[in-house]
């Protein structure tokens, strides 16, 4: 088991159930309607939990009636708030539309809270943990707290998710051990190629491991010292909920990392267990006593 912390969000997910994506101005009855808790940081500490890890978030929190479910989610999952920032007001908010034609998400998010800085991380002790994971959101206090994490723990591995754009964020590649970028990033970037954009981004980041997810074609490699590398995807017969597949791939990257797995080796582990998840809706039953290994 390893001590895992995750830097980044925890939201609530209103997900509606569609037979299909509505056209504009179309007014549609809903199959179902689920209120869940999600955020990218979170998620992939809820799977991580599931696959035997002591896991700690560190993000703000509201502390509204609106977060409740948030909380009671977190607490199901054993996840560790003590490094959390507790503010008034509502918890970030997500409308998710599900295509069941489809398998696929369309979503509209609403934030105003602010964000976890480096002030916030000085009072983690850091001491503990085995791995610290990003979510790229605020490229100016990213690169402070990767800063701070090498000055306390150095050599403990740090990850970044890079899933969009956001000014600044290329200045946190030198300080990563490992880096998560998406197709959508590869394209703001102007890459079509998988190939050339991870050559590209070897110039940025020489020291890290570097992933690129693909979508319906995997995700591709770049290790430290190697060749590309690639991992088909692994989809379910039948995919019913794509939302939240990009964090379990993470978790379970991580996860590989942590039991001393290489790059070759955790790409596919990542990919079966993202195919799992498309193959279900929500995260239980994610964990290694249901075949996530």
């Amino acid at each position: 088991m390893a001590r895992i912390l995750a830097v980044g969000t925890a939201a609530l997910d209103l997900i509606f159930s569609l037979d299909q994506y509505p056209r504009e101005d179309a007014d549609l009855h809903a199959l179902n309607l689920r209120v869940d808790r999600g955020g990218n940081a979170a998620n992939t500490l809820v799977v991580l939990s599931q696959l035997g890890h002591s896991c700690t978030l560190a993000g703000v929190l509201a502390d509204g009636p609106e977060a409740v479910p948030i909380l009671d989610d977190l607490a199901r999952y054993r996840i560790d708030l003590s490094a959390c920032r507790r503010v008034p007001g509502r918890p970030p908010t997500s409308c998710v539309l599900l295509s069941s034609e489809s398998g696929t998400r369309t979503i509209v998010h609403y934030r105003d809270l602010p964000e976890y800085i480096d002030d916030d991380l000085r009072h983690v002790d850091l001491t503990p943990f085995d791995w610290v994971h990003f979510e790229g959101r605020d490229a100016t206090e990213i690169v402070r707290m990767l800063r701070r994490v090498g000055e306390a723990r150095h050599g403990i591995p740090c990850s970044v998710e890079v899933e969009k754009p956001r000014p600044g964020i290329e200045a946190a590649f030198p300080n990563a051990a490992v880096l998560i970028f998406s197709r959508v990033y590869a394209h703001y970037c102007g890459f079509e190629s998988p190939h050339s954009f991870l050559l590209r981004m070897r110039e940025e980041a020489p020291e890290a491991d570097l992933v690129l997810t693909w979508g319906e074609d995997g995700a591709y490699g770049l290790a430290r010292r190697g060749e590309i590398i690639h991992s088909p995807a692994f989809p379910p017969i039948k995919v019913k909920e794509t939302l939240g597949a990009g964090d379990t791939f993470n978790a379970g990257l991580i996860d590989a990392y942590v039991r001393g797995l290489g790059l070759a080796e955790a790409l596919p582990l990542a990919c079966r267990l993202a195919g799992k998840k498309c193959g279900q809706v929500g995260f239980a039953a994610l964990g290694k006593q249901s075949g996530a290994d």
